[in-house]
């Protein structure tokens, strides 16, 4: 793979030719298609780890049931000793060696039942970790099952594109150099488009790529997602809409537009503190800044285009004024917003690179600790977006 990468970006960094262009295409169509080979191969090693699990469950399970019986028994013989006094030993017609025998297993049987305690509660712990794992590794698997379809997509879309090409061109380079002219106007347009942000003011898209590459030679992450991020936070800003919040000591707001009252709508102190910070270092006011207005059952006060509360912007201030070399790091700067987004996708795992790892990235950027189950939507959707922003990056490098 990384072989192939290679060979495109030197052909990319040759002049503008047709047979440049084609082998640049046969370069990405080979890149796609070893990506596909490696996806399929990721969702057969995990579904080999799941037959695994499944087995060592069954196994488990059995072994579970068995020790319960066991466990039965012995419970059952020491009830029965219990109940079994020394007067009815003395009066029976039992022998009393025997009875005194008893009471010498009596305390091996009380020995063999903490051990089937113990036993017992190992296997249901591994128990319990096999089926976590199992789940995990089941999600790990519909992840990558729709990366194989984005993938197997992006070499057909290759593959159609060389087709045109070579059709509209049939080898003639002075046809080609027209429709590279007209690639360029395309390619112009890409750049000029505007690229939305939440509770801030738009940008350009080549601007907003601009930024997202900075912040990707800072992080590790790839600009799409970076810029996916910021796409999917902007859909769901038209639908929760904008807060300002009208006092610190109660962290109460109002509509933006509507002046509807919002109790609660910032977390008293753990973010209207920080807030008067920020908002004061950026140089704004915070009794006009607009924040995200509160959910059903929770705060809101998210900032900007990144939707970070204060208290967690904060803890990544230093790290964006030093990224970007400013005094203060402003949520509604776009150019801040873009670099914070790359560095809080870092540190959940983004920067590995894989469709896994950057949908998994996703999903905790939206839902945290409960990624796995409210922030699969999410993800999926960010995916989807960046498959769409690579092609227009890729589309500007090659013009």
């Amino acid at each position: 793979m990384k072989e192939t990468e290679a060979t495109i970006s030197g052909l990319q960094a040759q002049g503008s030719s047709l047979q440049r262009d084609i082998a640049i295409l046969d370069g990405e169509i080979k890149k796609a298609k070893l990506q596909v080979r490696t996806t399929e191969l990721e969702i057969k090693q995990l579904q080999n780890g799941i037959t695994v699990h499944g087995r060592t469950i069954n196994t488990l399970t059995g072994k579970i049931g068995k020790e319960r019986d066991s466990l039965a028994q012995i419970l059952r013989k020491t009830q029965e000793i219990n109940d079994y006094t020394l007067i009815e030993a003395v009066f029976s017609s039992q022998d009393l060696s025997d009875f005194f025998a008893d009471l010498d297993t009596f305390a091996i049987i009380k020995e063999e039942m903490q051990v089937s305690f113990e036993e017992l509660r190992t296997s249901r712990t591994e128990n319990e970790k096999a089926k976590s794992s199992l789940e995990g590794q089941k999600t790990d698997q519909e992840i990558l099952r729709e990366a194989l379809v984005l993938e197997q997509r992006q070499v057909e879309l290759k593959e159609a594109e060389k087709r045109k090409l070579l059709a509209e061109t049939k080898g003639q380079e002075a046809l080609y150099t027209k429709l590279k002219s007209a690639q360029e106007q395309t390619a112009a347009q890409i750049r000029a488009k505007l690229f939305p942000l939440r509770d801030s003011g738009g940008i350009q898209f080549g601007t907003a790529v601009e930024y997202a590459k900075l912040a990707s030679s800072k992080t590790g992450v790839r600009p799409a997602l970076i810029l996916a991020i910021l796409s999917q936070e902007s859909d769901l800003g038209k639908n929760v809409g904008q807060c300002l919040i009208t006092s610190l000591e109660t962290g109460d707001g109002k509509g933006k537009n509507t002046g509807n009252p919002f109790l609660g709508t910032m977390k008293v102190p753990r973010d209207t503190v920080p807030f008067e910070r920020i908002t004061k270092a950026a140089g704004l006011d915070w009794a006009n800044t607009p924040v995200s207005c509160p959910l059903p059952g929770g705060y809101g006060g998210a900032m900007g285009p990144t939707q970070f509360i204060p208290s967690t912007w904060e803890m990544y201030d230093a790290r964006i004024r030093s990224a970007l070399g400013v005094s203060a790091a402003n949520p509604w700067n776009a150019q801040h917003a873009v670099m914070a987004t790359g560095l809080y996708l870092s540190d959940v795992g983004a920067n590995g690179g894989t469709y896994l790892a950057e949908h998994t990235a996703a999903a905790r950027y939206y839902a945290g600790g409960n990624w796995a189950t409210s922030g699969q939507n999410y993800g999926t959707s960010v995916m989807n977006k960046a498959s769409a922003f690579q092609k227009d990056i890729d589309f500007l490098e090659a013009n």
